[in-house]
């Protein structure tokens, strides 16, 4: 059916009465299931492209991934800028108040909870 259909045989409605098929959309939807139609660009998908039409599609993914990195590189910028700031406020804190917030050492890990874990 769906041969008949994508060579112009046949209509989705005409192959909806021919096969016994109560609606439309099942047959739309093993279209865009088992067809060879692509359904996202509109073509059919073994229509093979041009030169210049796989060389527009790949200036136009240059330049979503030019932008997408010029994002990236101000979110990082933005996140160092954070950084920096939060370390100056911890420092002026600890001067300020007199003590100490950040940790010099990792903290040992709690042996009352390895106990609780093993059963006798």
């Amino acid at each position: 059916m769906v041969n008949e259909i994508e060579r112009e045989q046949l209509s989705t409605y005409g192959a909806c009465k021919k096969y016994g098929i109560q609606s439309r959309s099942t047959v739309v939807t093993w279209l865009r299931k088992h067809g060879n139609f692509d359904w996202e660009n509109q073509t059919p998908s073994n229509m093979p492209k041009s030169k210049a039409q796989k060389l527009l599609e790949l200036e136009q993914e240059l330049k979503l991934l030019k932008k997408q990195k010029a994002f990236l590189e101000k979110q990082v910028e933005r996140s160092d800028k954070k950084s920096i700031i939060f370390d100056m406020m911890i420092d002026l804190a600890e001067k300020g108040y007199n003590i100490p917030i950040r940790k010099n050492s990792l903290p040992e890990q709690s042996t009352t909870s390895v106990k609780k874990n093993k059963k006798p």
